[in-house]
C-alpha cells in the first residue's frame, strides 16, 4: 500500500491502528494526522521501543492495508 493513500484518508484507516496499537490515544492520532515518522514516534513514546522496532511496526502494518480499510462513498 501507498503510504500516500494511508495519509491522504488518516481518518478513515484510524480504526485500524488503534486496533494495532491499542495505547495510543485519540489525541495521538489527531497528532500523527497521517504522517509516518510521527506515528513511528508515538509508537516509540507509548511502547517504549527503540526507532527501528518502530519503524518495522509501521511497515509491516502497512503492508497489511487493503482496499478494505478505505471507506467508499
Amino acid at each position: 500500500m501507498n503510504w500516500d493513500r494511508i495519509e491522504g484518508n488518516w481518518k478513515q484507516v484510524t480504526g485500524k491502528a488503534k486496533e494495532q496499537w491499542g495505547k495510543l490515544t485519540d489525541d495521538d492520532f489527531d497528532v500523527v494526522a497521517g504522517r509516518r515518522d510521527q506515528l513511528a514516534g508515538k509508537i516509540q513514546e507509548r511502547y517504549g521501543v527503540a526507532k527501528d522496532e518502530a519503524e518495522k511496526q509501521v511497515s509491516e502494518w502497512e503492508r497489511k492495508a487493503t482496499d478494505s480499510w478505505f471507506k467508499k462513498d
